[in-house]
């Protein structure tokens, strides 16, 4: 069982994995005015392709990431992240929406508030697995139809007619409010349900996860906590000890910091 934090430079981590060795990787990178980070300046493009070279045909990589607004003028980076990992090999498989409810107005008074980041799922080859999470409510659940259209477990009936379910595959947007889990000191922790939710849809128990740029480790909690092996880079020291520390707290698990 793979259970590893590394205390260093992600290109390092992955310049010591093999090949096609990823079966999923899940982060939140730092960019734009966040680029200078514990005095680590983001590479975006050699982590890209080390990302491409680590992950397995098949493998996804969700990237979630926004865009800061400088003097009126979004940055784009957001764009040119997707563009780039579809320029060195990686499909475009799913852009989402990770929509943010409940913290408050965010942007400036002559825009519309900023309330979502993308959430850029990226597959290496054919898509491997996808376990899609029925529990979108349906407003015409059961009632007759005469084909699948959106519904993807309807229950059949006489000559084709299908009942539409109470619940279907969720759409795209996904939204978390609230509580992202166990507190903090980390300035920019998201949801534990939204690493939770790309695991289960993306991996099978046992798969391998990877976070290049950690933070408070949430993807390395979400991944233990169901039953995935997981692979963790983190540069700041400080965020390291938060990551033990959430560990220990919450499985009695002593996660050595390499």
């Amino acid at each position: 069982m793979i259970r590893e934090l590394h205390n260093e430079d992600c290109l390092i981590t992955m310049s010591n994995m093999a090949s096609d060795f990823i079966d999923l990787t899940i982060t939140s990178p730092p960019y734009d005015n966040l680029r200078k980070y514990h005095g680590y300046k983001f590479d975006f493009e050699s982590i890209a392709k080390q990302l491409y070279r680590v992950t397995k045909p098949g493998g996804v990589v969700v990237w979630v990431v926004g865009d800061a607004t400088i003097k009126g003028n979004e940055t784009g980076t957001s764009f040119r992240h997707a563009l780039y990992f579809k320029e060195i090999g990686f499909h475009l498989h799913d852009t989402m929406i990770y929509h943010f409810a409940g913290t408050g107005a965010k942007g400036s008074k002559y825009a519309y508030w900023q309330c979502f980041e993308y959430m850029f799922v990226f597959v290496k080859g054919k898509l491997r697995c996808f376990n899609p999470i029925i529990d979108h409510k349906n407003k015409v659940a059961g009632t007759k139809r005469g084909h699948v259209g959106q519904y993807s477990n309807h229950t059949r009936t006489e000559r084709g007619i299908r009942i539409c379910p109470e619940y279907s595959k969720r759409p795209n947007i996904w939204t978390y409010g609230g509580s992202v889990g166990d507190k903090t000191n980390h300035p920019a922790q998201f949801p534990e349900n939204l690493a939770q939710d790309h695991i289960l849809s993306w991996s099978h128990e046992g798969d391998i996860i990877y976070d290049p740029m950690a933070g408070a480790g949430t993807t390395g909690v979400m991944a233990h906590h169901n039953n995935r092996q997981f692979i963790m880079s983190e540069i700041s020291m400080e965020y390291c000890k938060i990551i033990q520390e959430r560990f220990m707290k919450r499985f009695d698990v002593q996660i050595s910091i390499l």
